[in-house]
């Protein structure tokens, strides 16, 4: 529930430093979203309007208050084929459809799946992004006029250093500010934003995509709006939690995903293509003080502010300028950290890290990247568990009775080592297998306890399984075969 408490804290409890980062975010996202829409092959002002839209609507209805949404790079990618193919009414409907694709996430409540993503994979994550996002850097730094270097040098030094002086403004946007004046003062001959692509010169007006209403049309956008809506939710929750730990906070993963397929589904509408959280702009909002929604909400206003009336001055804005922002972004991104720790980390922690960075570089795919490490992950820790599994066998004092007790995870990964611990061919009269201190978790598991019950019944030994709880008693009445009819068995005791 929202209380005047909660309402003031979540937007007005850091109004200065909120407005003066969610500046220096506006200006970082323009190149971005004029970048992102090169990418997917459509007007730049698709890609401006959707960061307008996405940053507005998420500062109200997003989950995580200081975070930044708008046109993104990795949806970016998938859309380019959509647009190549079938044009760019199609692109404004297979938006609006994963917009509400990820509200039904959200209200599935499927946030929760961020439960299962470990530090290891959020390292690698954020290392992998913070790589991508100086890569991004390297066509402004590579066959650009001589002067791009030490005004870059400049705008760093500026962003490091003034900050040792005062805090008051953010250094970020004092680069800018500086180094767009020298550029302009000394009629300097850089590349700048207008070299990126043309601005718009309206405001975003209401549209009905001009497609047939038919099961054809949904045919073709539904494989590309799924592929949008988990793409972006994975990269939202993710950088909600980068964020979480940024600034020692929880976020509301599920409001989270309604927020972002509320963002997504206005936005197809508004003439823009889809978009999610950006790590980068989201990082420069925090470093600059950013905190509440507000400074999300000044982002996308001061956005359509810059490029609509303000255009002729941002046009002018040296890239070197933003590069050097980027480049701080990437630095600050970084986990230095995990690479002194590679060595003292478990060897499997530290796999899993390097493999989902790895992954990501290869295939520039933030959510292949994610699931070979959650996969890897999995693997990991079943392997884990299995070495906790043990059986402890004792044969009476007249010979005629072998008791197994097995201790541990009785599952896919441990069900031979399960089989392997009985002897089905020793001369005994009777078997018992206490499970009081196990657990029978999957039908592989259930599979392994009927071999070896009906490997020994199959000689003739009377066995009787013992120490069942409740749930590993429920599976085995439900999939086993050897408590059937005729079969000893005894749960509980």
């Amino acid at each position: 529930m929202f209380s005047p408490a909660r309402l003031r804290a979540e937007w007005f409890g850091n109004v200065r430093a909120d407005l003066l980062s969610g500046l220096v975010v506006a200006l970082a996202l323009i190149p971005e979203a004029i970048a992102f829409s090169i990418i997917a092959g459509v007007d730049p002002k698709v890609g401006l309007y959707a960061s307008f839209s996405i940053a507005v609507i998420t500062a109200i209805a997003g989950g995580r208050p200081a975070m930044i949404s708008a046109a993104t790079g990795a949806m970016a990618v998938v859309m380019v084929s959509l647009v190549k193919e079938h044009g760019l009414p199609y692109l404004f409907a297979a938006t609006i459809l994963t917009g509400v694709i990820q509200m039904l996430a959200g209200a599935a409540r499927l946030g929760r799946v961020m439960r299962f993503v470990s530090r290891s994979v959020l390292t690698g994550f954020v290392n992998a992004l913070a790589i991508l996002i100086f890569m991004a850097q390297l066509p402004e730094l590579i066959g650009v006029p001589w002067l791009t270097y030490p005004m870059l040098a400049l705008g760093l030094a500026i962003i490091y250093l003034l900050p040792r002086l005062t805090t008051a403004v953010p250094s970020p946007l004092v680069c800018i500010i500086v180094l767009t004046a020298l550029a302009w003062a000394l009629g300097l001959e850089l590349r700048t934003v207008g070299d990126m692509g043309a601005l718009p010169d309206s405001l975003p007006a209401f549209l009905l995509p001009d497609v047939p209403l038919t099961l054809e049309t949904l045919r073709i956008i539904l494989p590309y709006s799924a592929t949008l809506a988990a793409v972006g939710l994975l990269e939202s929750l993710m950088t909600a939690a980068v964020v979480d730990q940024m600034t020692d906070t929880t976020s509301q993963r599920n409001r989270e995903c309604v927020g972002q397929g509320l963002a997504n589904f206005a936005t197809g509408f508004l003439g823009g293509m889809a978009g999610c959280a950006m790590i980068g702009q989201s990082v420069i909002n925090v470093r600059s003080g950013g905190r509440t929604r507000l400074s999300t909400l000044v982002a996308g206003v001061v956005l359509l502010f810059l490029i609509l009336v303000l255009g002729d001055l941002v046009r002018r804005i040296p890239m070197a300028a933003l590069v050097a922002v980027m480049i701080m972004v990437s630095i600050g991104t970084f986990d230095w950290a995990s690479l002194r720790t590679l060595l003292t980390h478990p060897r499997s922690s530290s796999v899993v890290m390097l493999a989902t960075v790895a992954t990501v570089l290869a295939t520039h795919d933030l959510a292949r990247g994610v699931l070979v490490g959650v996969l890897l992950s999995g693997i990991f820790f079943a392997g884990k568990v299995r070495r906790m599994f043990a059986v402890e066998s004792h044969l009476s004092e007249d010979g005629r009775e072998r008791r197994y007790s097995v201790r541990g995870q009785v599952f896919f990964a441990s069900a031979e080592d399960f089989c392997a611990a009985f002897d089905t061919r020793e001369d005994v009269e009777r078997v018992v297998i206490d499970v009081t201190h196990a657990h029978l978790w999957d039908i592989t598991g259930i599979h392994a306890l009927d071999r070896v019950v009906l490997a020994l019944r199959g000689r003739g030994v009377a066995v009787e399984v013992t120490g069942l709880n409740e749930a590993s008693a429920a599976m085995v009445e439900r999939l086993g075969r050897h408590d059937k009819p005729g079969a000893a068995l005894a749960a509980g005791h």
